[in-house]
């Protein structure tokens, strides 16, 4: 074996590690502080619509209770009905999972969610605006998600 190959074969190893550390710094960018809410999934079970949400606290402060206001508006874009769904504590940093069940409806009713307000905002030293003013959201299903 010649010595520049050798020389490539040694190399190789290192270009590889640097391409990979260089990728995982590109994608270890921090979450703006806020609430990001991501609407998961969405199922319909028994002529209920489940809702799953994924949200993540990256705020200072862990959060006590998170309650929103949202309203629900079938595919054609009239208001089906206002609810309130409860996220409860919120710990900084820590992805957490809850589900929703909406009564008689399907999923495939829904055309979108409206995060109308928070009506509960509550933590050590929360301004009870941050709920409302740090919100990010997003949506994974066809469902379409705004605040």
């Amino acid at each position: 074996m010649s010595h520049s190959r050798l020389a490539a074969l040694v190399a190789l190893p290192v270009l590889l590690a640097q391409g990979a550390f260089a990728e995982a710094a590109v994608d270890e960018t921090p979450a703006p502080a806020g609430l990001q809410v991501e609407l998961n999934a969405a199922e319909t079970t028994d002529a209920n619509c489940t809702l799953t949400f994924l949200i993540t606290n990256t705020l200072d402060t862990p959060l006590e209770k998170a309650v929103y206001e949202t309203v629900l508006f079938d595919q054609n874009g009239t208001v089906d009905r206002l609810t309130l769904f409860d996220f409860g504590t919120l710990p900084v940093g820590r992805p957490r999972v809850r589900q929703f069940v909406v009564p008689q409806t399907t999923c495939e009713n829904l055309g979108r969610i409206l995060f109308n307000g928070a009506q509960t905002c509550a933590g050590e030293g929360v301004d009870a605006g941050i709920c409302e003013s740090d919100l990010s959201l997003t949506s994974r299903t066809e469902i379409e998600v705004l605040g």
